[in-house]
């Protein structure tokens, strides 16, 4: 196989991804073609509600994964806070790396988020963010936005918002440096499962996989599947208020926090946890967070969206 095709939405932190894919495929195996399929996902297309309400990040994903069972592409390259925790019926993800900063970013003019005005608006779709942002200044109004990391902005400084958050690693991979930024650190805004990674997707068993073996990260995978689990163990998607950061404290030492929250902050229910199995850290996790009632609070949010 000398011609590998990606498959990528066409919004520029996409077009990122996929690049930086390509160069890294090249180092690695300079005798290839690489080369782009590029194309506009339902996700892209539906601006008109949050998307917690229409489907969540899958709709991003699917018309990339039918293009490689159409045979139209080789891989997707995702940015692994968007995928669902466990991979649909034959794909996998054999490659998680190139990890940026996990953190999220408050951009305001106003200062960061002790500065914000009493009652200011801030836009965020995720609730995992409006939680923990509404546990520290619950006076805020959080507000649904969507769109690309540049529609966002424009949003922001046309007056729509006082603040909005976004991923440290999209603004820094799109090197978007304004003098607005206010990172959120972990204790205040524990991130999402895989935040700042990278993902490819490829078809189950395909015979691709064997180029992404010089790209594989053994430290980043190990703390990526560990905060994954906690998603899959919950039973949870990237719509619902769960997040989870894991890292290396030692050689072999792995470090994994995870927190279940209600919508408002007023119940937030957290688990610390050491060990050296990523899988068998995001159980005892899970089970720590059970027990403490995160099922509940995670049932009365699905609940209340039906």
């Amino acid at each position: 196989m000398k011609h590998i095709r990606i498959a990528t939405r066409e919004s520029k932190l996409a077009l990122w991804q996929a690049r930086f894919l390509r160069a890294q495929l090249l180092l690695a195996h300079p005798e290839i073609e690489v080369t782009l399929v590029g194309m506009s996902t339902k996700g892209d297309r539906w601006l008109d509600a949050p998307l917690s309400e229409i489907g969540g990040k899958g709709l991003f994903i699917k018309e990339l994964e039918v293009a490689m069972l159409d045979g139209r592409a080789d891989m997707a390259v995702h940015s692994v806070k968007d995928l669902p925790a466990v991979m649909p019926e034959g794909f996998s993800l054999p490659l998680i790396a190139f990890r940026d900063d996990i953190r999220d970013v408050l951009v305001s003019s106003k200062g960061p988020l002790e500065a914000l005005p009493i009652g200011a608006r801030v836009g965020s779709s995720s609730l995992r963010r409006k939680s923990q942002i509404l546990a520290i200044r619950p006076d805020l109004e959080v507000l649904p936005i969507r769109g690309n990391v540049g529609t966002r902005l424009e949003k922001l400084d046309s007056g729509e918002f006082e603040g909005i958050v976004l991923a440290a690693a999209g603004l820094a991979r799109l090197e978007l440096h304004r003098d607005d930024l206010h990172p959120l650190s972990i204790e205040e805004c524990l991130p999402a499962p895989g935040q700042g990674a990278l993902g490819v997707e490829i078809l189950e068993g395909s015979p691709i996989e064997e180029f992404l073996v010089p790209l594989l990260d053994a430290r980043t995978s190990a703390c990526v599947i560990a905060e994954r689990g906690i998603s899959a163990g919950l039973g949870a998607d990237c719509a619902l208020p769960v997040a989870a950061s894991a890292h290396f404290t030692s050689t072999t030492q792995i470090q994994l926090s995870a927190l279940v929250a209600d919508v408002v902050g007023a119940k937030i229910v957290r688990s610390t946890v050491t060990g050296s199995d990523p899988l068998a850290l995001a159980k005892e996790a899970v089970a720590q967070l059970l027990a403490n009632g995160a099922g509940e609070i995670l049932d009365n949010i699905r609940q209340d969206k039906h």
